[in-house]
């Protein structure tokens, strides 16, 4: 099955370009905008403009769309050591990493009209292929002072060489200790990145349908976690969900028999042993060219009320 999206591929267009290919906001001017009826905002250059939705929905969703969960609040999970604001609002998030293509398409409803939500901010980030995190190199490969490279030796094992017993630990990567603030949804406080990498982080708005879509590569792994994409989602100024996206171990198996995750043996976290992972969480996925797409639905409570 062949989808074309040629037309994202390559893109990269940072906070900096996304008001209409001009000028310079912040993330908190991206998310007034999208909150106001109006939906402009004034840029550095004291030019008025409004934020640009991702494209209109391709055809090619609605089966993944219909077979995905509806209309129930999506669980939220802990953020994570390695959150912080990217200042890359973009729909190709690969940059240089090597790895295979995936599509990522997040459909966003208020879980009260099960309808959807235009004009939400959708965040997504991950590690690469080795388990490394931009702007985290070093804590996320437990080293000091420095990570490894795409290219370099991947990260072996958890600090001190000794693997980890018993249970998983609670979502946190090997060097990052536990989350800042603590592990609970909104309690970690975001991360001073310690690099100048942003590979695999980006943030898109949703469309009409309440729709967007990314370009990255299939995620790595690292000890005491399943494979896994953190997301979150903005409504206003509020983040209304944090949670996390999951993948059928069969396809995580026959991604990584193959270069360059092949390279990163030991592996010791899968769907079934991982303290956070739940069957709602799994993305629908199909082959699609020389990689994957994938879709999911987050139902959000967008007021705020509990429902």
């Amino acid at each position: 099955m062949r989808h074309d999206l040629d037309h994202h591929e390559g893109q990269r267009v940072s906070r900096r370009r996304l008001i209409a290919g001009v000028g310079s906001i912040g993330l908190a001017g991206l998310l007034a905008a999208c909150g106001r009826d109006g939906g402009t905002v004034t840029t550095s250059t004291g030019q008025t403009v409004s934020p640009q939705a991702t494209a209109s929905t391709s055809a090619d969703l609605a089966a993944l769309f219909g077979a995905a969960n509806t209309c129930t609040l999506t669980a939220s999970t802990t953020q994570g050591p390695y959150y912080f604001d990217a200042d890359k609002i973009r729909s190709d998030i690969r940059e240089d990493r090597a790895g295979t293509r995936l599509r990522v398409a997040i459909r966003v409803q208020d879980s009260e009209q099960c309808g959807p939500l235009a004009n939400a901010v959708v965040e997504i980030w991950h590690c690469d292929a080795d388990g490394l995190y931009s702007g985290a190199e070093a804590q996320s490969s437990g080293a000091s002072g420095g990570g490894t490279s795409s290219g370099g030796t991947p990260p072996s094992g958890a600090p001190g060489g000794n693997p980890p017993t018993g249970n998983p630990p609670t979502g946190n990567p090997p060097g990052g200790g536990a989350a800042p603030g603590g592990g609970a949804e909104g309690s970690a406080a975001d991360l001073t990145p310690t690099d100048d990498k942003r590979y695999l982080r980006g943030a898109q708005v949703t469309n009409a349908d309440g729709i967007v879509e990314f370009t990255t590569i299939w995620p790595g792994w690292y000890r005491g976690r399943t494979t896994h994409i953190h997301a979150m989602v903005h409504v206003g100024d509020n983040r209304v969900l944090t949670t996390q996206m999951m993948f059928d171990e069969a396809l995580n198996s026959k991604v990584y028999a193959a270069a360059p995750y092949a390279a990163h043996t030991g592996r010791d976290t899968f769907n079934d042993n991982d303290n956070i992972f739940a069957e709602t969480m799994l993305m629908k996925v199909v082959e699609d060219g020389d990689g994957y797409l994938s879709a999911i639905n987050f139902s959000v409570d967008a007021d705020r009320d509990g429902t």
